[in-house]
């Protein structure tokens, strides 16, 4: 597919309204209204912020150079080096989101050097092109959505109540026929059943829009797939290229049609599906996933640090250079065959981020190094930062247990001493034990709510106001004990 097609395509899909929340398309944003956007969900670490901004914005850019140039400019991978829960994932999680991109997150600590057990780097490049299919599939789903709902409407009245032939079936059917005069000539009784048959139809049609035959019955063919469990098929199993296979052999096996009784909803959502894969044209995805997929594809490599160590060594750390050095060519550059097709990894876009507390990035071998071009230190976040991640971001926690307990029938409040108590417990523990970043606001919030949360529907009356002194009675014993603090905080 060509670069004005998929950017027709583009502009196609903004112009519609079914865009998640928060997804907005990369040609309306500018680097600063990136950053407005990533505020909006992670406190903190600007400089990481600008870095990956103007990274996302050199892709647009590229994307409106001449194609000679185009094909020159290659990302600026980066690195994120911070402690754990700082917010590297979230921003890179967030980024591809704004992008509208095939985004894949990986440990790089899961591959394995070539010949020992274990994942091959280019793994992760199949799992980015899945990644894209599904994406790609989504939208074009989303487009004919409406479409095959008529569909799906028109074919469950079907199996509701068939509106049949005005011309007889059979002999006997003929001979039984009735004419009748009217004020135009001479009609048939048969169409007065049609016409009866098509009344009955549209009272129907009109209880199945309003959800009131749901649980009615009916009986469709389904088709079903070969299975393929305890056939022969090569070792590894469920990894690469073997994985490729078994779905390949399942697809030239004979597929089984049954007949099934289930209920009107059920034969919705099984006709809606057999609709939506007549509807979409899964050549045009593939094409346009593939494309998405090396021109617009994030790959988050996290804990690059584990792969990290004195060169030269012997045993763990001989695979650990070794998945370095498979790292290479797939971040520099590279065809991987995929079940769908060649793709080029010239123009992925690969984030890698590690805590480094033992190694540093100078551990890594050169060449990697060199991949790696921009580097963007996180800073630890403090007390006053737990408070506003509390807070201020869209979805945050306090917002979340809210929203849980307004399920309920019940109701929570969070005073202003309350939050900054809880943020002074959590940033208190991370500093005495590990410090695990903001995730140690979860471990906190759910030990504090606890009984809040077990007590419901029953204590679903006067709302739970979370202030100084409740946090401080419910997590003093917790905090102060430092064995127990280490089991459950």
């Amino acid at each position: 597919m060509t670069t004005e097609a998929i950017q027709a395509a583009d502009q196609k899909a903004k112009e519609s309204d079914g865009k998640e929340e928060g997804q907005i398309w990369l040609d309306e944003l500018t680097p600063r209204q990136i950053v407005a956007e990533l505020d909006k969900y992670i406190i903190g670490q600007s400089d990481a912020k600008k870095a990956v901004a103007i990274v996302l914005r050199n892709r647009w850019r590229r994307q409106r150079v001449e194609e000679e140039m185009r094909e020159e400019i290659a990302p600026n991978n980066l690195i994120l080096i911070g402690p754990t829960g700082v917010g590297k994932t979230e921003i890179a999680r967030r980024l591809a989101r704004l992008a509208g991109a095939p985004f894949l997150k990986v440990e790089a600590s899961k591959f394995t050097e070539v010949g020992y057990v274990g994942r091959d780097v280019e793994s992760m490049i199949r799992d980015l092109v899945d990644i894209s299919i599904n994406l790609v599939r989504a939208d074009r789903e989303y487009e004919v959505q409406g479409t095959a709902e008529e569909r799906v409407h028109e074919k469950i009245l079907d199996l509701l109540l068939p509106i049949g032939s005005p011309e007889p079936k059979s002999p006997e059917e003929k001979t039984s026929s009735v004419f009748v005069a009217g004020s135009s000539g001479v009609a048939e009784q048969q169409d007065e059943v049609y016409e009866r048959r098509s009344r009955t139809r549209e009272k129907l049609g009109a209880l199945l829009k309003e959800g009131k035959l749901e649980e009615r019955e009916v009986e469709i063919e389904v088709t079903q797939s070969a299975s393929i469990d305890g056939m022969m098929i090569p070792m590894g199993g469920a990894e690469g290229i073997d994985h490729n296979f078994t779905e390949m052999l399942q697809d030239m096996l004979p597929k089984k049609k049954k007949r099934r009784t289930v209920s009107v909803a059920e034969a919705r959502r099984i006709l809606l599906q057999d609709e939506l894969e007549r509807l979409v044209d899964m050549d045009e995805v593939v094409n346009e996933a593939l494309y998405r997929a090396e021109e617009m594809g994030i790959v988050f490599l996290d804990e690059i640090d584990k792969v990290a160590g004195d060169r030269g060594g012997r045993g763990p750390d001989v695979s650990r250079e070794g998945v370095q050095r498979d790292l290479l060519p797939i971040v520099e550059g590279s065809t991987v065959a995929t079940k769908y097709g060649l793709v080029r990894t010239d123009h992925i876009l690969f984030i890698a981020a590690g805590a480094f507390h033992v190694a540093k990035p100078s551990d890594l071998i050169p060449e990697l190094q060199g991949r790696f071009p921009i580097r963007v230190e996180l800073q630890t976040l403090g007390e006053e930062e737990f408070a506003r991640i509390l807070r201020e971001p869209k979805n945050a926690l306090l917002d979340q247990y809210c929203a849980l307990i307004e399920t309920e029938g019940g109701a929570i409040e969070f005073t202003d001493d309350g939050v900054e108590e809880i943020a002074r417990i959590a940033m208190e523990l991370n500093e005495r034990m590990e410090n695990i970043g903001a995730r140690r606001l979860r471990t906190v919030l759910t030990t504090l709510l606890e009984n809040v949360m077990f007590d419901l529907p029953e204590a679903a009356g006067d709302p739970v106001v979370v202030d100084r002194s409740m946090v401080h009675t419910r997590l003093k014993e917790v905090s102060e004990d430092e064995d127990l603090s280490r089991y459950i905080l």
